[in-house]
């Protein structure tokens, strides 16, 4: 069986991706698990930059250090590497799906599919509001986080 390996993926890499990232990272440390964990952007607007500072604050306010992360871009091998894609909203859903190989190990989902009550609702995109949608985007994702750190130990 395939060990683990989770990826998270938004428009640019710079806010939702790395956010979710970074809840994740926190929550599986937390449980004791091990796995390969990283993010994504469906466009190559911000490769190699770090997140938004925002994004930045925001994760470090709640003990979770993304500073160090860089964007990158969604390739095909990505379905070949990681076990579970996880997107944070529709369109980049369908961008996502648009590039999986046919040997792909995965297909991609909606990331608050996870989430019970959430189901095809998609995490909002912080960029261009204020620092309570940095929050708001926090509080998806490490729920996110959490549910799937609990699917992940069953």
């Amino acid at each position: 069986m395939t060990e683990p390996a989770v990826l998270f993926v938004c428009l640019g890499n710079i806010c939702r991706s790395p956010m979710a990232e970074g809840a994740f990272r926190a929550a599986a440390e937390a449980a004791g698990l091990s796995l390969v964990i990283d993010s994504a952007g469906t466009a190559a607007y911000h490769v190699g930059d770090p997140p938004d500072p925002r994004a930045q604050e925001t994760a470090r306010k709640y003990g979770a250090e993304i500073g160090g992360l860089r964007g990158r871009q969604l390739v095909p091998e990505d379905f070949r590497r990681f076990t579970h894609v996880l997107v944070m909203d529709h369109a980049n859903l369908a961008n996502a799906q648009a590039i999986v190989p046919a040997d792909a190990i995965c297909q991609p989902q909606l990331l608050l599919d996870l989430v019970p009550g959430r189901e095809g609702a998609a995490v909002a995109d912080p960029y261009y509001g204020g620092e309570e949608h940095f929050e708001d985007t926090w509080a998806d994702v490490s729920r996110a986080a959490a549910a799937l750190v609990e699917a992940l130990r069953r």
